[in-house]
């Protein structure tokens, strides 16, 4: 497991585009057989990726990072499916993940597993880990079971439909609110007008991109924003100073995962379009 530190809202602004990305960019998340994790000290989140084979393979702990048994021993953990058809066992019990389905993990759950239902066309699985005080039961939504908001415009190149699934009305968790947003055919920017969080972190994956498509995402105080560029499952932290927000060449999914203070959704510090330089 990496573990990062990131830059706080003075020295972000003296760092060259590499240094920027080593920070707050994960671009090598998916790789083949493997589970990739990042750990931030930004509210202790874990930040992982998993590309299933022809073995399953397992979350682990890192006794150096996480001090304990097993994962999900003072963790709770959202999993989304951005890949073919996954399967998800937490301890004996098997949980079948489609395109964009979603599953949470209480505390408490010694194994968790995934496996590819057909390696021909892998599973591509996501998760991002909070710490967790309160027991809660696993729960799976799949994507149309979401609670969904359509909000944009054509004419603004934002239409876009946010789907909630761990959230105060959803999924039941004790810190996690986690969910995904799908931008339409002609629609490229997302989450304007840009916002805050004082109160919590949240971290964007931009999937659902060709291999020539990119995002440009927008980082940074709102008075000095940083640009960097994303690509198909890449993640970004946006640690509660930074603004979060970006336009790709064409449209794309992103999930968005958030843990801190409360789990209010609508809780954000707006920030106006003329503020933005």
């Amino acid at each position: 497991m990496e573990v990062r530190y990131l830059p706080n809202q003075e020295a972000y602004k003296s760092l060259e585009t590499e240094e920027l990305r080593r920070s707050f960019v994960m671009e090598t998340l998916f790789q083949p057989n493997a589970v990739s994790m990042v750990y931030f000290e930004t509210d202790r989140s874990i930040v992982g990726g998993v590309l299933p084979g022809d073995a399953p393979l397992k979350l682990l702990p890192t006794r150096q990072e996480m001090a304990s048994d097993y994962f999900t021993e003072r963790r709770e953990v959202g999993i989304v499916n951005v890949g073919g058809n996954a399967v998800v066992r937490v301890d004996d019990h098997d949980h079948t993940l489609h395109g964009n389905d979603m599953l949470y993990v209480g505390r408490g759950k010694k194994k968790i597993e995934f496996r590819s239902q057909d390696n021909k066309t892998p599973a591509a699985l996501y998760f991002v880990s909070y710490p967790a005080h309160v027991d809660y039961p696993d729960t799976l939504v799949q994507h149309s079971e979401a609670e969904k908001v359509t909000i944009g415009s054509a004419e603004g190149a934002n239409k876009r439909t946010i789907n909630k699934y761990i959230h105060t009305g959803g999924i039941k968790s004790c810190q996690l609110v986690m969910g995904l947003t799908q931008l339409e055919s002609g629609s490229i920017w997302n989450t304007m007008p840009a916002h805050t969080h004082q109160r919590r972190s949240e971290v964007y994956l931009y999937y659902a991109l060709g291999p020539d498509d990119l995002v440009v995402h927008l980082m940074g105080t709102p008075r000095e924003t940083r640009n960097i560029i994303l690509r198909d499952r890449q993640a970004v932290i946006s640690p509660s100073w930074s603004v979060h927000c970006g336009a790709g060449t064409r449209n794309y999914s992103f999930v968005w995962a958030m843990g801190g203070e409360n789990q209010e959704f609508s809780d954000m510090d707006g920030v106006p379009m003329p503020s933005l330089l």
